[in-house]
């Protein structure tokens, strides 16, 4: 029998259905997996117990002659991001070490009611701010992939969702959900050889999900393929009351919906995204995704988007001034940790906690957030920087009357070395210059993975779409992956 931890979402799920393989079997085959890897530092909690739980009630279902729930059988990863009632939730910052959370996000609610298993909580850049997974509070993510040189390196996973991207690359896991401000589900797609998605912003409830930037998070799946993504998404999607920013509409059949014939797509190429510097081997993987969509029978046009220079700066305001606001929480007097010097008044407990409990990046964002936000800076820099986010938005709108959705790459570069930019904050944030546009516009956006780079690490697509339209990104993405026919996983040597 092949490995059962080689499948994906949709494979596990049709074989549990057909009685190929017991749930219980998956579920144990992917304990062992996560159990050994510990090398990656993907997982923070180990949770086998609820993934055996589901994977009991599967087979006894099915066994039972009842209509099987559409993961029944399938174990996941979940993000660190994402609270879950009874299981340690930290967005792996020391600051909540050791929060228990009473309450299940809407998210993983949904996951659960829809027969999937937990194998446990993910690692991730502290609060989802990061693009390497180098500001955990638990130490680094680290990627499976090697670069063929012949050097030992360890190299970065991407960020913030490093652990979903870690964790399913190296098969610990059939797919995972992960959470995108900027790009932190597509850029560590890209990084890692697998798939991802955000979808339109309130497609997914932010109940329950620890914030960063609250007009900007948006839960999305991580898996192998396109149609594992698709079956992810329509698990994790849906209106909630409890989320003010949930769109009230009901979710699409994305999986049944999928399609690789583009006749009468139309595909358009942004001008502003052949940044000065980009590899060649960037420049010639975004060629040959177009090539591969024109015989998909989409038809290319150029457009503009004249505004993308100012997306990255206006980001790094809006971004930075919403979790300054929403990070304000952590006090020391709720939950989490609380360091109350001998004799320390109110003002002074605040203090402490928040110096010992936020990681330097953390701590950075929140200054530029408070900055920005103060009192003769507040016009200076948020009003303009959400001038121009409308600004962003219009450029798509304008840019949707002639094409259907938007091809570019990922990321300006593939995996990098831990610590090879970790110095330099703005070699940091300039990972999010392709994926940061469509964030400020709340639009649909997938990494598809097209190829290898001469060092043999994963480079991805990117396709962009229209509001509400995750049929056309996925349809998108299909068309590549078949032409791509990307089958290349890292050695395991963890």
């Amino acid at each position: 029998m092949t490995d059962l931890t080689d499948l994906g979402i949709a494979a596990i799920r049709d074989g549990v259905r057909d009685g190929s393989f017991k749930a219980r079997e998956v579920a144990d085959a992917f304990i062992v997996k996560v159990s050994q890897a510990k090398a990656l530092n993907a997982f923070l909690v180990e949770t086998p117990d609820h993934a055996i739980a589901a994977a009991t009630a599967a087979d006894t279902a099915r066994e039972a002659g009842e209509t099987l729930k559409p993961l029944a059988g399938v174990p996941i990863g979940m993000k660190d991001l994402f609270c879950t009632k009874g299981v340690t939730t930290t967005a792996a910052s020391h600051i909540l070490e050791g929060f228990t959370p009473t309450y299940e996000s809407t998210v993983s609610q949904n996951l659960w009611e829809a027969g999937a298993g937990m194998l446990g909580k993910l690692n991730m850049d502290q609060f989802a701010m990061g693009s390497s997974n180098e500001t955990s509070a638990f130490g680094n993510v680290i990627s499976p992939w090697k670069r063929n040189d012949g050097g030992d390196a360890s190299l970065a996973p991407g960020g913030s969702s490093g652990g979903s991207s870690s964790a399913v690359a190296a098969r610990l896991c059939p797919g995972a959900t992960g959470t995108d401000t900027g790009g932190s589900i597509r850029q560590p797609a890209a990084f890692t050889g697998i798939s991802g998605i955000k979808p339109t912003y309130g497609r997914c409830s932010r109940w329950g999900t620890i914030a960063f930037a609250s007009s900007l998070d948006q839960a999305g799946p991580m898996a192998r393929d396109v149609r594992d993504c698709a079956i992810l998404l329509e698990a994790m999607a849906g209106f909630d009351a409890k989320d003010g920013t949930s769109l009230q509409l009901d979710v699409p059949k994305w999986e049944a919906g999928l399609s690789a014939n583009l006749n009468g797509l139309r595909v358009g190429i942004p001008k502003e995204y052949r940044v000065d510097g980009m590899p060649e081997e960037i420049e010639a993987l975004w060629q040959q995704g177009i090539d591969w969509l024109k015989d998909a029978g989409a038809t290319i046009v150029e457009v503009s988007l004249p505004h993308t220079k100012y997306a990255l700066p206006a980001y790094y305001i809006i971004a930075p001034a919403e979790a300054s606001s929403n990070l304000a929480r952590y006090d020391g007097v709720r939950y989490g940790i609380r360091d109350l010097p001998t004799g320390a008044g109110l003002q002074d407990m605040y203090a402490a906690t928040r110096a010992d409990g936020f990681g330097p990046e953390v701590k950075r964002r929140i200054m530029i957030g408070t900055y920005v936000l103060s009192a003769g800076f507040y016009d200076a820099y948020y009003t303009q920087a959400q001038k121009v986010r409308t600004l962003i938005a219009r450029d798509f709108e304008r840019a949707w009357e002639a094409c259907d959705v938007l091809l570019t790459p990922t990321a300006p570069s593939a995996a990098f070395a831990l610590g090879e930019k970790s110095a330099d904050p703005i070699a940091m944030y300039l990972n999010d210059v392709f994926t940061v546009p469509s964030s400020l516009a709340g639009l649909p956006a997938m990494s598809v993975p097209g190829g290898l780079d001469k060092q043999g690490l994963p480079l991805g697509l990117q396709i962009i779409g229209k509001p509400l339209d995750e049929q056309g990104v996925l349809n998108a993405g299909l068309a590549i992956e078949q032409r791509a026919g990307f089958t290349a996983r890292p050695e395991a040597w963890w």
